[in-house]
């Protein structure tokens, strides 16, 4: 009996499957097409030469199809397809069954880089935090459609208040006064009172999630990592469970630098002989992520060096604590240098993300027990 592996590619789409199986010592390959169907898919690889590897390719299909052969005995990986670079002759015929063809042969040279697959509960954590930021993207959009059609209107709010200073925006106060407008036509007053109520279920919609993350962060799964993470300054409760779920275990990091570049922080690169040039950010791998960290690096414009006082039930052991205040430390001081020395505040604040970015794993590790 042969020990050699059978290679299947799939590529996988939203209601069909193309199947081939590359068999490297006889060279056969053998092609089959699906609807969706996993246990169909796991029935013929069953019945291919054995063992059998099968790969298909990251994307909008997610890690269903991946963690349902698994379940199923089956031996599959996902492949990041940004690392997957076809022969420029290649480009100008593709197919679902080349696709296939191509992914199997991937798989057999050894050249697939794959792609880590969370379990179920950290991939419903992933989409939980990631419908938050949607959330919110959702209520500036409302506020922003809202206030634009006022302007349009000749109102604009600037109420202040005993001391003379200008009152913030979506307070009582601000939707009293927007209650008192009459623009008299039925048609504008209608759209008014469109815009009013959305915004008003947008708030309500992020503060209900930003209940839910908060409640998530308290999990035994998340909340040793997520203790940890809100010792640095600008990680709140919500972005610290952010953190641990995208990262998913820090210790597949082998270095801070590595989840730098994961989560694209890193400077690119274009150097060939004697010649060497760095630009700006490779903007690769996790975008949620990487503009969750951009965020938080702002709270060290003007932060103090002081340590972050521990939140109500927040419960980190002392060796984790004083690396998170050294981190603290450094940051503040690295943007202080930054900003003394005339560099442009965006880019200082990328500079300060990506040391944060490599506190977070350091901090991670210790909490994860390293």
């Amino acid at each position: 009996m042969s020990n050699a592996t059978t290679f299947v590619g799939l590529d996988v789409h939203a209601r069909s499957v193309k199947a081939c199986a590359f068999v490297p010592e006889t060279g056969e390959t053998i092609r089959k097409s699906f609807g969706y169907e996993p246990g169909e898919i796991a029935s013929w690889v069953s019945s291919l030469p054995q063992p059998a590897r099968c790969v298909y390719e990251s994307g909008v299909t997610g890690f269903h199809l991946c963690r349902e052969l698994r379940s199923m005995g089956l031996d599959c990986v996902v492949g990041a397809v940004s690392k997957m670079h076809k022969p420029a002759a290649d480009r100008g015929r593709k197919t679902d069954r080349r696709d296939a063809q191509f992914l199997a042969v991937q798989l057999a040279l050894g050249v697939v880089t794959e792609v880590h697959v969370p379990d179920a509960e950290c991939e419903d954590a992933r989409d939980l935090t990631r419908a938050l930021a949607d959330a919110r993207d959702d209520a500036v959009r409302a506020k922003q459609r809202l206030s634009k059609f006022l302007l349009r209107h000749g109102f604009v709010y600037d109420e202040r208040n005993s001391a003379g200073q200008r009152r913030n925006r979506w307070t009582r106060d601000f939707w009293a006064w927007a209650g008192r407008i009459d623009l008299g036509d039925g048609a504008a007053m209608a759209t008014l009172d469109h815009y009013c109520v959305r915004v008003r279920e947008a708030d309500a919609a992020k503060a209900a999630l930003e209940a839910k993350v908060k409640t998530l962060a308290q999990q035994p799964r998340w909340k040793p990592t997520c203790d940890a993470l809100k010792c640095l300054k600008g990680v709140d409760a919500v972005t610290a469970v952010s953190i641990a779920c995208e990262a998913d275990g820090f210790a597949r990091f082998a270095a801070a630098s590595g989840f730098a570049a994961w989560v694209g922080l890193v400077p690119s690169e274009h150097s060939s002989g004697e010649s060497q040039f760095r630009g700006g950010i490779t903007k690769a791998g996790n975008k949620h992520l990487r503009k969750l960290l951009v965020e938080a690096a702002w709270h060290y414009k003007g932060a103090s060096r002081s340590p972050k006082d521990l939140a109500k039930g927040q419960i980190v052991d002392e060796a984790t604590r004083r690396h998170a205040n050294a981190g603290v430390r450094r940051l503040v001081d690295r943007r202080r240098a930054m900003d003394d020395a005339g560099k442009q505040s965006s880019v200082a604040n990328v500079a300060v993300a990506r040391e944060l970015a490599c506190w977070c794993w350091a901090v991670g590790r210790m909490a994860e027990g390293a």
